[in-house]
């Protein structure tokens, strides 16, 4: 069976109704030369913080059709290394690369990521294929609560096994940061540092999860939560520009948040408003803490 990509404009979204043309149709593995030639492939990033096996355990239940599966703790991080990293590190990108190529990935495949609904995972997965050098990626608006408000089919079981691709990396180290880069800074004000976890905890008042609460001195906070409406999807490019904007210069701007995980959710809303993608505080708050040289801010 032939596939036909979803025609698509800048914005990395992919809403319900053009996913539904794809669906069922990137089920199809042709084998060329022994690897897959999946056109499109969708990945499910579905988790909850507290509960690891939520994720894998909704995707048995039900998932969009030929959907693949995506782990936070497994597949989207390394493994945390107590006083030196923080809660979710990044991948090491090569072993990324081959989950992803196992999974039928290939670095011509179109790949649409999606979890519960406002995309706070499937952010992640997006930025981490951007950062592997992939830039054919789309996340479901509204997630998998839109599609099936929408009326979009589901299947239960686990993952199909198909053909694997041949996806190859390219990392681009331009879109991280390093916590030292960001210790300078807070003597030469290069960053506009952005954090997306709540208010409470960035004042410092509670901190449900860390073992120091505070921020980053200087540090604005755009909560993630504001960039999508009372359905989970985003707002509109308009709206999303006013909060960015309102955080100070758009090219010197770094996300974090309490581990590197949210803080992709500024970033796609920076995508969504079609402007310069701030760059990741990968270690995040969680991270920051380790060191007690680093210092910490309270309030506002």
């Amino acid at each position: 069976m032939a596939e036909t990509r979803v025609a698509k404009s800048m914005s990395p979204l992919i809403s319900v109704s053009e996913l539904k043309v794809q669906s069922g149709k990137q089920v199809d593995d042709r084998k060329i030369d022994g690897q897959s030639d999946r056109k499109v492939i969708i990945f499910d990033c579905r988790f909850q913080l507290g509960e690891p096996h939520w994720g894998r355990e909704s995707f048995v239940d039900s998932h969009i059709p030929g959907a693949q599966f995506l782990d936070l703790d497994e597949d989207l991080s390394a493994a945390v290394i107590p006083g030196k990293t923080g809660r979710h590190p990044l991948p090491n990108p090569d072993a990324l690369a081959e989950t992803l190529a196992q999974k039928g990935m290939s670095n011509t495949t179109q790949v649409i990521v999606y979890d519960d609904g406002p995309g706070f995972f499937a952010a992640r997965a997006w930025w981490l294929l951007r950062w592997l050098g992939h830039e054919d990626v789309y996340v479901l608006n509204g997630g998998i609560a839109a599609w099936l408000a929408e009326g979009g089919e589901t299947e239960s079981g686990i993952e199909k096994k198909g053909v694997a691709g041949d996806f190859a990396a390219t990392v681009e180290d331009s879109m991280t940061v390093s916590a030292q880069e960001v210790m300078a800074s807070l003597n030469t004000g290069e960053f506009v540092m952005i954090d997306a976890r709540a208010e409470a905890r960035f004042r410092g008042e509670v901190e449900p999860i860390d073992p120091v609460a505070g921020h980053i001195p200087g540090a604005v906070c755009l909560p993630c939560n504001a960039n999508v409406d009372h359905q989970g999807k985003f707002l509109d490019s308009r709206q999303l520009t006013s909060r960015l904007q309102s955080a100070g210069n758009d090219h010197n701007r770094v996300c974090y948040c309490g581990s590197g995980v949210t803080a992709c959710h500024n970033i796609l809303a920076a995508a969504v408003a079609g402007m310069p993608l701030p760059r990741l505080y990968a270690g995040s708050w969680s991270e920051w803490i380790t060191q007690p040289d680093r210092p910490v801010a309270t309030g506002d």
